[in-house]
């Protein structure tokens, strides 16, 4: 058995040893959408920071704790923050919750993202559903010795979100009378917010958001079989003619604004594909 594998199996035994329960639906929370945890009856907690192997979140909207809980009546793991490369981590670091995840019998894997708008029909506050992306700026987290036990040398990227799980949530939205875009998210390192000419670059190939998460959890979770759904909440719209500066504070803010939106679709969803 490689390292990898001895370190992922011990994390899933420490997290088995502490719950007599499971799900085969995750959650992660990213910047500003911690909150969508509050709605979930919780039946097990615990902070990154106790977890055998795990990395700890360091940025500010990341609470850092594994729970296992009830959304609208059914069992769900949800991560209230998730790990970035910008943060010094690895890609295989950042991807090792997924990988563990799998190991609990998780199938499917909601993520949610705080990200730029690209796209000038969009406006702060909007909602977006991924339906692919661009990972072309950012590291992959399968580079190197491939782990057969967790998936095949080259996954087929054909279709990374799940276009089930993608019609499920227009019709959810729909229902409600939610806005929702659908549209390419770009994956980048940050921490730096992109530039001008960075921005003009993203639009020309044909990104319509851009964040610093997302991609490489989506690769490891199609790598090991997951079906993956992604919604993005657009908080700021980049550089514009005007000179606008961007802030987290702000990036915080419209994240918080948008939550309760994000939570319904995210909330009816998992009643309709969760076990």
């Amino acid at each position: 058995m490689s390292p990898l594998m001895q370190q992922l199996e011990e994390t899933a035994r420490f997290i088995q040893s502490k719950i007599n329960a499971t799900a085969n639906t995750a959650i992660i929370l990213g910047s500003g959408l911690g909150n969508l945890s509050s709605v979930i009856e919780p039946e097990f907690s615990v902070p990154y920071s106790e977890i055998p192997n795990f990395p700890v979140s360091t940025v500010e909207g990341h609470k850092g704790r594994l729970i296992l809980g009830t959304l609208n009546g059914k069992k769900v793991w949800v991560m209230e923050g998730r790990f970035h490369f910008y943060e010094g981590y690895t890609a295989e670091q950042v991807v090792f919750p997924i990988r563990v995840l799998k190991l609990l019998g998780v199938e499917n894997l909601f993520l949610s993202n705080a990200a730029g708008g690209v796209n000038k029909a969009y406006e702060v506050g909007d909602l977006m559903i991924i339906k692919d992306h661009i990972s072309f700026f950012t590291i992959n987290p399968l580079l190197g010795k491939n782990e057969n036990a967790l998936g095949t040398r080259f996954p087929d990227m054909s279709e990374p979100y799940a276009n089930s799980f993608i019609e499920k949530a227009k019709q959810i939205a729909a229902d409600h009378q939610i806005k929702v875009h659908e549209g390419i998210y770009v994956g980048v390192t940050g921490p730096t917010f992109e530039t001008r000419a960075e921005y003009q670059l993203i639009k020309i190939a044909g990104g319509d958001v851009v964040g610093m998460s997302t991609v490489q959890e989506n690769i490891a979770a199609v790598h090991c079989g997951m079906k993956v759904f992604a919604m993005s909440v657009v908080t700021d719209l980049g550089i514009r003619e005007d000179n606008n500066v961007i802030t987290h504070e702000e990036v915080l803010a419209a994240a918080n604004a948008a939550e309760p939106l994000l939570t319904l679709i995210f909330s009816a969803l998992v009643k309709e594909v969760a076990a």
